[in-house]
């Protein structure tokens, strides 16, 4: 029997995925999370709320989580 693991990449939209792609790209590039404004810079969004709102949605799907209680930061999971 053949089991199908689950793909966050099939579930949330090209929007959020471009944001995780961002954030990796920054990640790899300089060893540290990016800043909101440099996620909306990557993705071409133009205010830091509608970054902060796909953050959200990442972590609600279980993509991202916050680096501890209180937390600005995030970390892909």
């Amino acid at each position: 029997m053949t089991r199908v693991r689950w793909s966050w990449e099939v579930t949330v939209p090209e929007r959020q995925r471009s944001v995780v792609a961002a954030m990796r790209a920054h990640i790899a590039d300089h060893a540290e999370a990016p800043t909101v404004q440099e996620i909306a810079a990557a993705v071409g969004l133009s205010s830091p709320s509608s970054v902060l709102y796909q953050l959200r949605r990442l972590e609600e799907a279980g993509v991202l989580r916050r680096a501890g209680a209180g937390s600005e930061e995030y970390r892909l999971s």
